[in-house]
């Protein structure tokens, strides 16, 4: 997507934050800032960045891009969640249940 724009500086990142029904929620947006703190991740030319204080959720997670017909979007396997909400958008671990909020 990012070539497609021609958005060379962006990279994509990474984040967990409280919120959704279940308490902690993910991000992913494109940036183009880093922090001293952040963690880089390099594949195939392709840079990811998570943050300090989100990187303990990421532990072990599997993320992949699927598209299906003329949607697509990112699916995310975290072995760390414990409890998820049924549209999937939130998440819970067994040490942090976050502050949950009302999904939009």
């Amino acid at each position: 997507m990012l070539k497609d724009i021609g958005a060379e500086p962006y990279f994509l990142r990474l984040g967990v934050s409280d919120g959704g029904c279940s308490g902690l929620s993910y991000s992913i947006l494109f940036d183009d800032s880093r922090q001293e703190d952040d963690r880089v991740i390099e594949w195939k030319g392709f840079e990811v960045v998570i943050g300090n204080a989100s990187e303990e959720y990421f532990e072990g997670v599997h993320i992949d891009y699927m598209e299906t017909g003329m949607t697509g979007g990112f699916t995310i396997d975290n072995p760390n969640a414990k409890f998820t909400c049924g549209c999937g958008a939130s998440f819970r671990t067994a040490a942090y249940r976050g502050k949950a909020k009302k999904c939009d």
